[in-house]
């Protein structure tokens, strides 16, 4: 397993990490024999949320007794200072350790920055939070490359997680930029959220760019580990077929997959476009039904609330269908 410095963190990380979502679907017994491939695989950068139901439980309880082995990452969606610090609080009890090495704001708009960076909001509680030792360091996830863009010049962003893959490679030039800052690069949704069916090539290409810190791949089976780890390992050039199956992936995908760069908002009757698409990979994809579901009924306009007017059809740089998406969605959840 090849190791970095993730950016100005001088967190010392494998260039293969571990994405806590779908630990949700297992029990603990499971998530101990996960973890201890994980362990084995010398994968030492774990990442997990306050969203992520029970996998902040779940991870602590696993990695007990070897906590100093892991780097570990979680976020909150918490935008005021109160409420980021309870969230810090409850992920400090749940992962059962007295710091967190980095901690996130969990997929900030660019709409919401300014409260996240004001005096009674969430970074206040961050920066407190790591004077005392709480937590380690402090960064971002996004999926608007507006938020990347801004983020870039914060000074107290030490962290970008944004979505990079065969697919969506929208965040290539800031990812460079973050490379030139010295600001970590954490890609999220390396298999485009479960619809990339070749893992083993789509997370050699991820790790073939220097810019990118580490790759987390969601994983629930200690054959995804084992698979994931052989491919983050295997530096061997692409060959022709390899490079013909990846522009096959991106002419097949193109077509039908949302990058969720936002150029389709804002929808007439007020949807969120790009989450509706974000729900439905969860609900087809991912095995994540039950919190599917309750992240989609908490939407106040749903994908069945759409007047086809196609607006936004007329935005999207990738011509989707995004009326027919859509209907889909509307259909599969049942709303």
């Amino acid at each position: 397993m090849e190791y970095i410095t993730l950016g100005r963190t001088g967190l010392r990380i494998s260039r293969l990490g571990f994405g806590g979502i779908p630990i949700q679907r297992i029990d603990g017994e499971k998530a101990k024999e996960l973890l201890e491939a994980v362990r084995g695989a010398g994968i030492n950068f774990i990442d997990t949320a306050r969203g992520y139901t029970v996998s902040e439980e779940l991870i602590g309880a696993a990695i007990e007794g070897h906590r100093d082995e892991f780097v570990l990452a979680t976020k909150s969606m918490a935008r005021d200072k109160a409420s980021m610090a309870k969230d810090i609080e409850i992920s400090l009890k749940n992962l059962r350790t007295d710091h967190i090495d980095l901690y996130q704001i969990h997929n900030c708009p660019p709409n919401q920055l300014e409260q996240v960076c004001s005096e009674e909001g969430a970074l206040a509680a961050l920066l407190e939070a790591k004077a005392a030792g709480k937590i380690g360091h402090i960064g971002i996830t996004a999926h608007s490359a507006e938020t990347f863009k801004k983020a870039l010049e914060l000074d107290w962003v030490e962290t970008i997680m944004f979505p990079y893959s065969i697919v969506e490679t929208q965040g290539e030039e800031l990812m460079a930029k973050a490379k030139e800052k010295n600001i970590g690069f954490i890609d999220m949704k390396p298999m485009a959220g479960g619809a990339i069916e070749d893992p083993g090539l789509a997370i050699r290409y991820i790790c073939a760019n220097a810019n990118v810190s580490v790759v987390i791949p969601g994983m629930y089976s200690v054959e995804e580990v084992a698979q994931n780890a052989a491919a983050a390992e295997n530096t061997a050039p692409f060959t022709v077929e390899e490079i013909a199956a990846i522009e096959k992936i991106r002419s097949e995908l193109g077509t039908t997959f949302c990058r969720r760069c936002g150029y389709c908002a804002p929808c007439s009757v007020g949807i969120n476009i790009p989450n509706m698409f974000v729900f439905h990979g969860y609900l087809s994809r991912y095995g994540l039904q039950d919190w599917a579901k309750d992240r989609y009924a908490a939407m106040p306009a749903k994908a069945g609330n759409c007047v086809e007017c196609g607006i936004c059809e007329t935005r999207c740089p990738y011509q989707l269908p995004i009326r027919s998406m859509l209907k889909k969605v509307a259909e599969d959840f049942g709303a």
